[in-house]
């Protein structure tokens, strides 16, 4: 009888084992078909983090610390993690999701205990009693002279297996790929004994299984598992296929594997692959003090210290004026290749500051605009299609021969408030410059004409330098110029060679003011319309001075002299009686109405205020008809009708108005034009 009950006990005890043995397996089996699916869900893209996760930012890569293997209850290995505690002992800032049972809630879901899953790429996450830990994934070192990373993935791989690789599959005789680390000794000879003592029928359980969705009458999910397995012969056909041809990312996403949650009593699925979006590239916004508007962006007085970082091919306009931009990189306009117009006025840029191929991108620039910077000379590489240069206000001292090269387009120069001079301005500097019309060369230090000027050349200004000679050869080759501009300089009269511009055709406009002329220079240009010699002490016009000009000069403008009555004789204005329009003769010294202004025909302004007259006798400005020749009357009346003279200016003398004859102005139409008030008192 005690035998029978020692046989019965026995049965009992093997039985209970079994049981529990298989209910393990089960276990160890649904632990690694969730670190399949996780190795699965490397590739998921940041978007799929539960929103506790989302807030974390990732932890500052530490050093490494030993591995600590976690085994299964039927002590297989599950994978190989890092310390959750680093350097200085503080915790992981990832979040600790509560479960229950020792399940875990991640996005929604529900996670077994020991589950591993990647919420993103390069994330590695285990559930542990119910705590969700996360870590950074390491890759551990390759010897492989060549290594590639997969698409989605981590870790870079030899790139001659790289193809026949899968990323979406993790194999489990390489479970320390998950922590990144370099297992130990001690941690690669237990996964190579545990891993040969797995049983084939282990194995068997990684193929494909299919879940069925069930609902019943009260709306409960139910999943029915399925599960197909291969027969050896067929297996053995597979494994040759699959050596023979590389898994692609498509069949592996249809091997991904669908389970459920028994204890809750709802359906998990696992999504195959997530498609990772590229955002666009978007240009960096514009500063706060910019603004733009069509083709045209304007950052006037924006306090910048560079140019700011743009890229629209459309933009043809760049406003930087009053900035404090130090220099020009090489890429600073590589995002706006299509300016055609750059302002950089005002701003603190330098000569080294400027990139040799700060200009170069821009094959459609006209102008230019570098007005109150720092420059010592020129800038180099500047692109041959412009046509507008302004480079005044700065520090320039030279121009060598090839400062100006290639810019043959090139119609206006402005370099004015500069420290040029004929002694480091080369006279072949303007030498490439084939289109140049329009040159100002104000405020510099120059005391002669420069040499070289180009033959296209219409008006040069010189305004506000130190010339003090005209040469006769200054003007030779410049036979399209137009106007000269020679105000506050010192030249005199006998400085002007008598053939420097006499023969000049197209030479229309000259101003001599603020120099110490005495007298009205002589050998004036035959084509003259426009004499300005303001400020300076010309006591003297000599007769005939305007008489060889054709078609006659047209403006005379002479205030602010030293003209006397001696000094303007009956025929100083010959040859521009019948072409004068404006004759300016104010702040001088007159006593009377000079000689010859009842002869212009064509004056219709006339200026002698701020002299010293008394008296304006009717025949100086408009002439009286004798009473005892009707012809002569009537003549002189047909001319009287046709004086245009519309503002005479005669106030700031000694004029008695009273005494003043009824025929001195009756040449004018409207007695409105005259001024008389207010006049001086002796």
């Amino acid at each position: 009888m005690e035998a029978t009950s020692l046989v019965y006990y026995f049965l009992l005890v093997s039985l209970c084992i079994d049981f529990s043995q298989n209910e393990t397996s089960a276990v160890a089996r649904r632990h690694r078909r969730r670190m399949r699916s996780g190795g699965q869900m490397r590739s998921s893209p940041a978007g799929h983090r539960s929103p506790r996760q989302s807030r974390t930012e990732l932890p500052a890569p530490v050093a490494m610390v030993p591995s600590i293997p976690l085994i299964n209850i039927d002590d297989s290995v599950m994978g190989v993690f890092d310390s959750l505690i680093g350097l200085g002992g503080h915790e992981s800032s990832y979040s600790v999701l509560p479960g229950k049972k020792g399940h875990c809630t991640a996005n929604g879901m529900i996670m077994y205990d020991k589950a591993v899953w990647s919420p993103q790429p390069c994330i590695t996450c285990l559930c542990s009693k119910g705590e969700v830990i996360c870590d950074t994934t390491m890759c551990h070192p390759l010897k492989c002279p060549k290594t590639i990373i997969p698409a989605g993935e981590c870790c870079p791989v030899c790139s001659d297996t790289a193809s026949s690789l899968d990323p979406s599959i993790i194999s489990l005789d390489d479970i320390s790929e998950f922590s990144g680390d370099s297992p130990e000794p001690n941690d690669l000879d237990n996964a190579k004994v545990l891993s040969s003592a797995r049983p084939q029928t282990e194995k068997d359980e990684l193929l494909r299984t299919e879940v069925v969705e069930l609902k019943d009458k009260e709306g409960h999910k139910k999943g029915e598992k399925k599960r197909k397995r291969k027969g050896k012969k067929n297996r053995q056909k597979d494994k040759a296929r699959r050596k023979k041809k590389p898994i692609t990312r498509k069949e592996a996403a249809e091997d991904d594997v669908q389970y459920e949650s028994d204890e809750d009593d709802s359906t998990f699925r696992m999504p195959s692959h997530f498609p990772i979006p590229v955002p666009p590239i978007e240009a960096p916004p514009l500063p706060a003090a910019c603004s733009a508007l069509d083709t045209t962006v304007s950052c006037i007085n924006a306090k910048l210290t560079q140019i700011p970082p743009i890229s629209d091919p459309d933009l043809t306009s760049l406003d930087l004026t009053g900035n404090s931009i130090t220099t020009i990189s090489d890429e600073a306009f590589n995002g706006i290749p299509n300016l055609e117009w750059i302002d950089l006025s005002k701003n603190n840029i330098t000569s080294p500051g400027i990139g040799p191929k700060a200009f170069k991108v821009l094959k459609k620039l006209k102008r230019l605009y570098l007005d109150g910077n720092m420059l010592v000379h020129i800038p180099s590489g500047l692109p041959s299609t412009l046509e507008e240069i302004k480079i005044n206000d700065n520090h320039l001292h030279a121009i060598d021969e090839d400062g100006l090269q290639d810019l043959k387009n090139l119609v206006t120069l402005e370099l004015e408030g500069n420290k040029l001079s004929e002694a480091n301005v080369s006279p072949l500097a303007f030498y490439p410059l084939k289109s140049l019309s329009y040159l100002r060369l104000g405020r510099n230090k120059f005391r002669i004409i420069p040499q070289g000027l180009p033959a296209t050349l219409e008006e040069l200004y010189l305004e506000n330098n130190q010339i003090e000679e005209v040469s006769e050869i200054c003007f030779n080759h410049t036979r399209n110029i137009n106007v000269i501009v020679l105000k506050h300089n010192k030249l005199e009269e006998h400085r002007i060679a008598p053939l420097a511009w006499i023969n000049q055709e197209n030479l229309e406009s000259i101003d001599l003011s603020y120099n110490k002329l005495y007298h009205v220079p002589s050998y004036l240009p035959k084509s003259l319309l426009h004499l300005i010699l303001i400020g300076n002490q010309i006591e003297r016009i000599p007769g005939y001075v305007f008489g060889h000009m054709k078609p006659g000069l047209e403006y005379l403008y002479l205030s602010f002299n030293k003209l006397t009555d001696d000094g303007i004789d009956p025929v100083s204005f010959f040859g521009a009686y019948h072409s004068l329009r404006e004759l300016f003769l104010d702040h001088n010294e007159l006593k009377s109405v000079p000689f010859g202004i009842d002869e212009m025909r064509k004056l219709r302004f006339l200026r002698l205020n701020n002299n010293k007259i008394r008296t304006v006798s009717p025949e100086r400005i408009c002439r009286t008809h004798t009473s005892d020749d009707d012809v002569h009357d009537h003549s002189e009346e047909e001319e009287n009708v046709e004086s245009r003279l519309e503002h005479v200016h005669l106030e700031n003398n000694y004029i008695n108005t009273r005494q003043l004859s009824p025929h001195a102005f009756s040449c004018i139409r409207s007695y409105c034009s005259v001024v008389l008030k207010p006049q001086k008192i002796k």
